[in-house]
């Protein structure tokens, strides 16, 4: 199968179109082999233009190639260089390299001219480039007096550089005598030709020291200018040299430079023109001056910019365009523009271009009786002229060669000879270069060769293409052919790409794809073949990638990057940040495939990128990491558009730190009144950097701006200038405005003063105004200052005032003030309430009646009523009064009745009334005693189990602590427990109310028993207690059960029982809906009061208590409690009336002995339900049995 072209019409790839290119590129590199005769090749030399530093020796480079190895001639200045002549010439041996030593003797400028190399050997002749030798230069500036440059504020200025030529040019910067560089702005800026361009002047500018330096890079030397002295004149120090030397007439007359419009400083004129070389940068330059500072911006007439090769320098003053080409010839327009005006200049570009090649000539080998061309084509403008030389020399004067036939551009060869072997030269040229090329022509007869070592292993991840080389050479040009494995069939180029290198192209490659292929050159005079080995590798993954990760600054953050690849293959893991290297730093941790960075810093955001590589692939992935803070404080605070009662405050925002700002926050400090304090102003959105403040009179301000983002809020900025308000009169009067008494005989009016702040200016005071409500009396008043309070004396007692305090300064005053009502100092109510009466609810609860107090007696503010009651002994009443605790509810307003919860039962009680205002209580109704009927008792207060015999118990209690009356019985129950805890049959029995002890006889021995007791009265059954106690055992019956229990038909019976047991358990699991546990709970009847009633909780009956005990011990909190049962505990008994259940959800105030417990929710043990009590649930036999 002969080698073939890929097909032109098949469309490629992307990636496809890389690997053509490359392989066109290994096509035009194919060489013959250096063991064949060939003509020579120039592989090396010096560049066109070499310029040389004339410190070092000289070293001119030409290197050749050729089968024989060539010789070396050089021509200087057109004409032979005898090289041996010349002792401090050499040629390199093997080489046409020359040295040239001048750093022994001679100088440079000697060796300067025009040099060419000649390499030639019998196959012919191959020349080099001509290579212009010049020797670098860095003249020192000419010596110049510059006087110093004084001129007026505002005037442009252009500090000339002109510095000496050089070669290559040098590098223009501006410096002063401490070497700083002087720093440059849209108002002064360094131009193209290296001088210094001022748009305006300002005092700052004055200086002695402006100085130009010229560096030049190739001899490593910097020169410099003579420093210049510029001294800018102010509007002040203007005025004062015209007094001094002009006349008043020309004094007035001479005015300070105004703002003007702009002009160009350069170029001059409306227009210019600007020619550039194809390929270089166009630099287009407009620099003006102009008060205020012009700006410049570029158009391009008829166009555009071009986005991607367009600059803008040196403050947008240089347009800059890269890889210029014949596109971007055209009009150019700068435009300058300031407030005053604006002027534009047009440059037109002209682009020319010195020769480049369209298609350069390659060597060309062909076997004897073959044809072929050379082709050299070549562009530039103008046009570029083609001439060609054969051995050097032009071809016009070589000798003629029958089958050479020169066509333009193009030279064709037909039916060649050996003798047509020769090195052709291509030169193209214009007037702004030229191009020149050799081309051999090798007339050679050799059989196939491959060039390709054998037997080599390629190794591709599948899926991608296979590139299999089959370097070949041969004349004439073999034809080239792809087998498969020992016996395979030639490959067809329906699946495989043959390219006309040799090279065998597999487009997608797959694990069948792995074997050896062998490539077959063939040709006329023979045939040659190679193998080559091909393994296909799994390719690399990244299976799970680093995710995008937003942290805040100072924190960690962890990326992860899992990778799969082919195991035959080695994997290395490499992190990169923004495509460049991890930073050396010790925060930055990698371990396998995570990379940690701990300590965040804002320099840390950016692109992290996980690179996968083996020696066949290359896999990555990337994630960005966001450092985020809180943002930076706003700065450059600055207030404009100062009014009497508001400003603009206008700022720059700090960096937001990778979190939008959502708003800002403005806050004032008063520096005259509140210095150090800041005040919230006000906040505008995170998109506004100006706002508009209200001001208020008489307040040195000074403002500062937060910025508040996701993350929280910025540290403050700097505070802005201050800023102080004009005075004006208070806007606003005093709050809290009030007249109260502190004695019977005055008004105490206070109100709420006026901070410095809202005084709105100096000499702040307040005028006090007062008259009595119901009078006729005039408004008196008093005018005070630095006091919040002002005593009116001489009042008549509890008399309503009206009352006003207005504000006044040194401006005025403010608006007139509201009138409030006060009222003068009250006194002790001086009567009781009449007509008390007591109504006994039940045992415990009592309500009370009374008449209400005449409201003039009362001299003060109502507050309400307050019972005193206590209890009290029959005919002790008037005995020891002083050592009764009385217990105290308070009943808010104008209330004429009241409930008195918590009462002992079948007690005796006392009471008496009082009224009570904002001074005190008046004198007490007389008192009225009351009897509180029977209650149930409280449990007995102890019940003890004593002297267990086989079958019989005795028990021991005493009396309930709380009988709540006359006690009538007592009952006993008891029940046994088994050894399951399953309870018996309960027992019943009433005891004399007399007896503190009693025992039961006719027991069951060594059983457990349950006991329930408790009291009754008249009024029913108290709380009960419960206790266990078990019976002694019979030793001779425990014996007995030992011996039966160690007997066999005793064992037996019991394992028959027991199979028994078992079968009735599987029945019953079987018919389980027949079948269940009846759970019943161990329960104890709580008691509660039979006698007390449902009340309303919101008629305000019930009222506030406190106690009597001691002064210090007045209004101490209620004590709330609660008591739960359990088995050995007293069960007690108490009444369920509370305060909180019966008052207006005040609660109830008593003495430290808890007498009175807020709300009772105590809960009672209930009597056994017919023995059913237990601990445990019983089983359904058990439980069914003990239902009495």
């Amino acid at each position: 199968m002969q080698l073939k072209i890929m097909p032109k019409k098949k469309r490629l790839p992307a990636g496809r179109v890389a690997l053509i290119l490359f392989l066109c590129q290994m096509i035009s590199a194919l060489e013959v082999p250096l063991d064949l005769v060939q003509p020579p090749t120039i592989t090396q030399q010096s560049p066109k233009d070499y310029i040389i530093d004339p410190r070092e020796n000289i070293v001119i480079q030409c290197e050749a190639k050729g089968k024989p190895p060539p010789s070396f001639s050089w021509t200087r200045n057109g004409t032979h260089f005898d090289i041996d002549k010349d002792p401090l010439v050499t040629m390199k041996p093997g080489s046409g390299t020359l040295t040239i030593n001048i750093m022994s003797e001679g100088k440079a400028e000697t060796y300067e001219g025009v040099y060419q190399c000649t390499a030639r050997n019998e196959r012919g002749a191959a020349i080099s480039n001509n290579i212009v030798v010049r020797p670098s230069r860095s003249p020192l500036w000419t010596k110049e007096k510059l006087e110093p440059i004084t001129l007026r504020n505002g005037q442009s200025l252009v500090l000339p550089c002109r510095p000496p030529l050089g070669l290559p040019p040098p590098i223009i910067f501006w410096m002063d005598n401490s070497f700083q560089r002087l720093p440059q702005s849209e108002r002064v800026s360094q131009g193209l030709n290296g001088d210094l361009y001022f748009s305006n002047v300002l005092p700052e500018d004055t200086r002695e020291d402006y100085i130009c330096y010229a560096r030049f890079n190739h001899t490593q030397t910097i020169q410099q200018k003579q420093p210049i002295s510029v001294k800018v004149i102010s509007v002040d120090e203007l005025n004062d040299t015209i007094a001094a030397n002009l006349s008043d007439t020309e004094f007035y007359s001479a005015k300070p430079n105004r703002e003007r419009p702009p002009t160009f400083l350069t170029p001059e004129g409306n227009t210019s023109n600007k020619e550039e070389l194809r390929g270089n940068v166009l630099s287009l330059e407009c620099i003006a001056e102009g008060l205020p500072t012009p700006v410049i911006y570029w158009i391009k007439e008829d166009g555009t910019l071009p986005t991607n090769r367009t600059f803008y320098r040196n403050f947008k003053k240089t347009l800059q365009i890269i890889q210029v080409s014949e596109a971007d010839s055209g009009n150019y327009q700068c435009i300058a523009k300031n407030a005053l005006g604006a002027i534009h200049h047009t440059i037109s570009v002209t682009v020319k271009a010195a020769p480049y090649w369209i298609l350069a000539p390659q060597n060309l080998v062909l076997s004897p009786g073959e044809d072929g061309s050379l082709i050299c084509r070549a562009n530039g403008n103008p046009k570029p002229r083609i001439s060609w030389l054969l051995n050097g020399v032009p071809i016009e004067i070589a000798p003629d060669d029958p089958s050479r036939k020169i066509d333009g551009d193009t030279i064709i060869f037909s039916n060649v000879q050996e003798r047509s072997s020769a090195v052709y030269q291509c030169n193209a040229s214009n007037e702004y270069g030229y191009l020149l090329a050799n081309a051999f022509v090798n007339v050679l007869a050799e059989p196939p060769r491959i060039l390709t070592s054998a037997n080599t292993l390629y190794q591709v991840i599948a899926n991608r293409p296979a590139l299999l080389d089959c370097a070949f050479f041969g004349s004439p040009l073999p034809t080239i052919e792809w087998f498969k494995g020992a016996k395979g069939s030639a490959l067809r180029d329906d699946i495989y790409v043959l390219h006309e290198n040799g090279t065998l192209e597999i487009p997608v490659a797959q694990k069948d794809s792995t074997g050896t292929y062998t490539c077959v050159a063939r040709n006329k005079l023979g045939m040659a073949k190679n193998e080559v080995h091909l393994e296909i590798k799994d390719p690399t993954r990244i299976i799970k990638q680093p995710e995008y990760a937003v942290v805040q600054r100072g924190s960690t953050v962890s990326f992860e990057c899992k990778v799969k690849h082919d195991h035959t293959l080695t994997l290395t893991i490499t992190w990169l940040k923004d495509n460049g290297e991890l930073p050396s730093d010790g925060r930055f941790t990698v371990d396998k495939d995570h990379l940690e960075v701990a300590d965040v810093r804002d320099s840390d955001g950016g692109a992290y990128t996980c690179v996968a590589n083996t020696t066949l692939d290359m896999v990555s992935a990337s994630a960005v990491l966001s450092v985020v803070d809180v943002p930076n404080p706003p700065f450059d605070l600055e207030l404009t558009d100062q009014l009497d009662k508001s400003v603009q405050l206008s700022w720059t925002p700090g960096d937001d730190n990778n979190s939008p700002i959502t708003k800002f926050i403005i806050e004032y400090e008063d520096a005259m009144h509140e210095a150090g304090l800041w005040h919230h102003q006000t906040e505008v959105s995170g998109t506004q950097t100006t706002a508009q403040l209200k001001l208020s009179p008489y307040v040195n301000y000074s403002f500062r701006v937060m910025a508040v983002n996701s993350l929280g809020r910025s540290l403050p900025s700097e505070p802005s200038e201050q800023y102080l308000t004009k005075a004006a009169e208070p806007d606003t009067n005093p709050t809290a405005v009030e007249g109260l008494g502190s004695e019977p005989d005055n008004l105490v009016i206070t109100w709420k003063p006026l901070n410095g702040f809202e005084s709105n200016g100096p000499g702040l005071q307040y005028k006090v105004s007062w008259r009595q409500k119901d009078g006729d009396d005039e408004w008196a008043s008093v005018v005070v200052a630095n006091v919040s309070k002002y005593i009116v004396s001489g009042t008549p007692t509890f008399v309503p005032y009206l009352i006003k305090v207005q504000a006044l300064n040194d401006v005025g005053f403010a608006p007139e003030p509201a009138v409030v009502m006060g009222h003068s100092g009250e006194d002790l109510p001086m009567v009781a309430p009449g007509n008390v009466r007591v109504n006994v609810v039940n045992s415990t609860l009592a309500e009370v009646h009374w008449d209400p107090v005449p409201l003039k007696s009362i001299r003060g503010h109502l507050q309400g009523y307050r019972i005193y009651y206590w209890k009290a002994q029959e005919g002790s009443l008037k005995r020891n009064r002083r050592h009764i605790e009385k217990k105290i509810l308070t009943f808010q307003g104008s209330k004429t009745h009241g409930m008195l919860p918590g009462l002992e039962p079948f007690s005796h009680y006392a009471l008496n009334v009082r009224v009570v205002n904002g001074k005190g209580e008046g004198p007490a109704s007389p008192d009225r005693v009351f009897n509180t009927p029977e209650g149930v008792p409280s449990a007995p207060s102890s019940l003890k189990i004593v002297n267990p015999t086989l079958d019989s118990l005795t028990l021991e209690w005493d009396p309930p602590s709380r009988p709540n009356g006359i006690l009538t019985e007592y009952t006993l129950k008891y029940q046994p427990i088994n050894s399951t805890h399953e309870l018996g049959p309960l027992v019943d029995l009433k005891i004399p109310a007399n007896k503190t002890r009693w025992t039961l006889k006719n027991l069951n021995f060594s059983t457990r028993y349950k006991f329930y007791f408790y009291a009754q009265t008249a009024a029913g059954s108290g709380s009960q207690i419960t206790e266990e106690a078990v019976t002694t055992v019979d030793e001779a019956m425990a014996s007995r059960q030992v011996d039966i229990a160690t007997q066999g038909w005793f064992i037996g019976l019991m394992c028959a029982v027991a199979l028994l047991i078992l079968i009735l358990l599987i029945v019953c699991f079987i018919r389980r809906n027949k079948g269940g546990k009846y759970p019943v709970k161990e329960k104890e009847d709580a008691h509660a009061d039979p006698e007390i009633q449902p009340m309303k909780e919101d008629d305000g009956t019930f009222g506030e208590y406190r106690s009597l005990e001691s002064d210090a011990e007045d209004h101490k909190p209620l004590k709330k409690g609660s008591r739960t049962p359990s088995d050995r505990t007293v069960k007690k008994e108490d009444s369920d009336d509370s305060l909180v259940d019966y008052g207006e959800g005040v609660n109830g105030q008593f003495n430290e002995d808890g007498s009175f417990i807020g709300q009772y929710s105590g809960k009672k043990e209930k009597e056994p339900a017919e023995g059913n009590e237990s601990s445990e649930a019983p089983s359904p036999v058990n439980a069914m049995n003990s239902f009495v």
